[in-house]
This record gives structure tokens, C-alpha cells and sequence, in this order.
């Protein structure tokens, strides 16, 4: 075999990793480096193995003085990321399985953990939020430090159609939407757009998908040489990393994006989630009437529509979880977040309605989806005993995947300390 020959196979090895890693050398001589969700026939659906590649560059680029900042994107012009990949999980998902199901574990953990190790991440994080973004690619998005959306970004929490919740940090996240629409997104799996994203305190910069080049060109112009100066030990100083991110972005041209329904819409929302309970909710989601009274224009926009629609065919376990998560995270750390999801995600991989959800949408394609409950079974005291039992750790004592972040381990100490 050729030296060519080694060089074009190490090509085609690399072109097949699911990340790619890459680095883009700035005009002062630092390096910016580039992480790329490399599974487009997927639309960059998150893996266990690509959690695990991310998690362990993440680790050498922090400790590596020549890297001044992260961007991390998707291959392809569909999507950043479009959720996890869930195809091995529902494989795993039997009558069978023990609780806590071993590969469920996996699953969520690494996933999980990444998301915990970029919220506390040093260096900055530039998420290039271009496409769909749903599930896991969400998660991702609510890490990164400086978040940039375009005319096709397109973001949503759907869970409701797949027996899940709003996982990936989702209760974390939807939990600091304005006027309570992100209890609406989570109930109803509402698409939403770059304009719903910056409201939404999911990203910071409107840019065209056509000024990648020109967003990485201004990042290599930019003066690093202040935020790698060992005499600015202060990270809040003007000369920070996330100082000059932050100016290099906001120099781009901002972008014309799609108005955003959430804007538009965030009065009858707001009013439609004070409404009561959820009982009371979905009164009203269930009802054109009841949606017209609330507000005539927003009950006939096509956007709420399709959301109305999709919550009505969706699970009611996975709503009952989203209302009950979303009231009882409020005064909760990302860590204390990530580490109850965990427990609610592992009972439900171990009840009916996550593996009909994948089945009916995913294996079968039938989307029709057969739920073990109807939302007043689960709201009945025995439903509630059900619902409560999701919140519960599955795991023995002391063998929780994720138990030492309630310990003195907790990142989170090191801010308030």
C-alpha cells in the first residue's frame, strides 16, 4: 500500500467519524477550534459514541492554552441536530429489561454529562444553530455560551409525539422562557423559529446561513492575545474570551428572520397556562371553541394549530410528566436538573407509552400511537401515585450514574464558594 493510499483511507476513516474535530488558526497566532456533528443522513441525531467524542475533546481543549474558543455545528444544510438517536435505545426497551435498563443508562448519562461539562465550560462555546433543532440538539444548544440562529433555524421540544418528556435539560431550559411559553412548547411540541429563539433566551445572534465563513473570519481577526495574557486572571474583565466572542458576533450584519409566533402569541399563551391546572389546559387546547375565546387570531394561525393538533394526538403521560417537571424544577441547579431527569428517563424506558411513541412514529411509521393512559386515568389518584413513581431513583444506593453531583462534587459549588 502507498503513502496515497494511507492517506486517502485515513480520509474516508475520518470523513465516517461520527464528530469531526477540526481548528481554525486566528491572525495572533491562537486556534479556534471546530467540532462537527458528522451524521447527516440522521439529521446529526446524538449518540452515545458522539456524546463520548465530544465529552473527550471538550476535556484536552480545555487544558490547551492555543484554543481561545469552540464553534460547534452540524454537517449537512438540514439540520444542527434533530434529537437523540433512539433506534438502539428502543431496542432495549422490553418487558424484560430490568429497571433500571443498562443501556437506558448509558444512554442518558453520557448524555447528560456533556451537557453538565459544557454549562460549566471556561472557554467559550459558539453553537452555529442552523436547520432543525429538537431533543438532544436542544440540549446542546441551551450549553453553549453564544448561540447563533439563522433564517432556517427551526426548534422544537416534541417529545409529546413519542411518549418522552422534554429531556436533554429541556425542564431546565423551558423552565426560563418568558410568560410561561416554554410549559406551552413542552405540552405541545410547537416548532418554533430563530426570531422564537432569541425570546426564548436560546440564542443571542441572528445571522444569514449563508455567513458562516464571515462569522469564522471574524473570530480569526479578533485580538486574542488579552484573554490568553496571564495577567488577567479576572474572567470577567473586558479582555475575556466571551468578552470578545461576544464582540466579534455582534459585528456581524444581523439577519431578517421570520417573525416570531411567540412574540406575536405570548399574551393568550401566558393565559392559557395560568388557566388552572393542567386539567384546565387541556379543557382549553382541546376545544376550537375554547381556543377562539381565548383569542380568535391565535386559534386560526396555522402554527397553533398544528401544535393544538399534535398535543391532542400526543401522550398524556408525557404531558402529565411535562406540567408536574416544569412546576418542580423551578428553584432547581442544571446539576439537581439533569440528575432528576435521569430518573424519569429510566422509568420511561421501562414503562409502555416511550416504546409505543418510537414505534408508532419511528419502526412501524403508523403514527398511530396506542397510549397505555388517557390523561384523566393519569390525573386519577392512582395516576398521580404512577406519575410521582417517575420522580423516584431507580438505582441502589449509591450506584446512581450521576449521585456525586449532590455531593460536594457539584460544579455548582464552585460559584457560590
Amino acid at each position: 500500500m502507498t503513502a496515497t493510499d494511507d492517506s486517502s483511507n485515513q480520509k474516508i476513516v475520518e470523513q465516517e467519524a461520527s464528530v469531526l474535530f477540526d481548528t481554525e488558526p486566528t491572525d495572533c497566532g491562537h486556534l479556534i477550534g471546530i467540532m462537527t456533528l458528522n451524521m447527516p443522513k440522521s439529521l446529526n441525531a446524538l449518540s452515545v459514541d458522539m456524546c463520548q467524542l465530544l465529552s473527550t475533546q471538550l476535556e484536552q481543549w480545555q487544558s490547551d492554552d492555543q484554543i481561545v474558543a469552540l464553534v460547534l455545528k452540524g454537517a449537512g444544510d438540514k439540520a444542527f441536530c434533530a434529537g437523540g438517536d433512539i433506534r438502539k435505545l428502543y431496542d432495549s426497551m422490553s418487558t424484560s429489561a430490568p429497571l433500571p435498563n443498562p443501556y437506558a443508562t448509558e444512554f442518558f448519562s453520557h448524555e447528560y454529562r456533556l451537557y453538565r461539562q459544557m454549562h460549566f465550560y471556561t472557554k467559550p462555546l459558539i453553537l452555529w444553530g442552523d436547520g432543525i433543532i429538537m431533543g438532544g440538539g436542544m440540549g446542546l444548544m441551551a450549553a453553549c455560551s453564544h448561540r447563533l440562529v439563522t433564517e432556517r433555524t427551526r426548534f422544537a421540544m416534541p417529545e409529546v409525539t413519542i411518549g418522552l418528556f422534554p429531556d436533554a435539560s429541556g425542564s431546565w431550559f423551558l423552565q426560563r422562557m418568558p410568560a410561561k411559553t416554554g410549559l406551552f412548547l413542552g405540552l405541545t411540541g410547537a416548532m418554533c423559529n430563530g426570531n422564537d429563539a432569541l425570546l426564548a433566551n436560546l440564542a443571542e445572534y441572528a445571522v444569514a446561513s449563508s455567513d458562516y465563513d464571515a462569522v469564522i473570519q471574524r473570530l480569526r481577526q479578533s485580538n486574542w492575545q488579552a484573554a490568553t495574557d496571564s495577567s488577567h486572571t479576572d474572567t470577567s474583565h473586558d479582555h475575556s474570551a466571551h468578552r470578545i466572542v461576544s464582540r466579534a458576533l455582534a459585528a456581524q450584519p444581523v439577519a431578517d428572520l421570520p417573525s416570531s409566533k411567540l412574540a406575536t402569541y405570548w399574551r393568550p399563551i401566558q393565559q392559557l397556562m395560568n388557566s388552572g391546572g393542567l386539567g384546565d389546559i387541556d379543557a382549553v387546547l382541546q376545544s376550537d371553541e375554547a381556543l377562539a375565546q381565548l383569542d380568535a387570531a391565535f386559534a386560526e394561525d396555522s402554527w397553533t394549530q398544528r401544535a393544538v393538533a399534535t398535543y391532542r394526538h400526543g401522550c398524556p403521560t408525557t404531558a402529565v410528566l411535562t406540567y408536574a417537571l416544569y412546576h418542580k424544577v423551578t428553584d432547581l441547579s442544571i446539576e439537581q436538573v439533569l440528575y432528576l431527569e435521569t430518573n424519569v428517563a429510566v422509568h420511561c424506558a421501562a414503562n409502555p407509552d416511550f416504546k409505543e411513541g418510537v414505534r408508532a412514529l419511528l419502526i412501524d411509521k403508523d403514527r398511530n400511537p396506542q397510549w397505555s393512559r388517557s390523561l384523566a386515568d393519569c390525573l386519577s389518584a392512582e395516576g398521580h401515585a404512577y406519575i410521582q413513581q417517575h420522580f423516584v431513583n431507580p438505582y441502589p444506593k449509591g450506584e446512581h450514574p450521576l449521585g456525586d453531583w449532590l455531593s460536594d462534587n457539584a460544579l455548582g459549588n464552585e460559584l457560590v464558594r
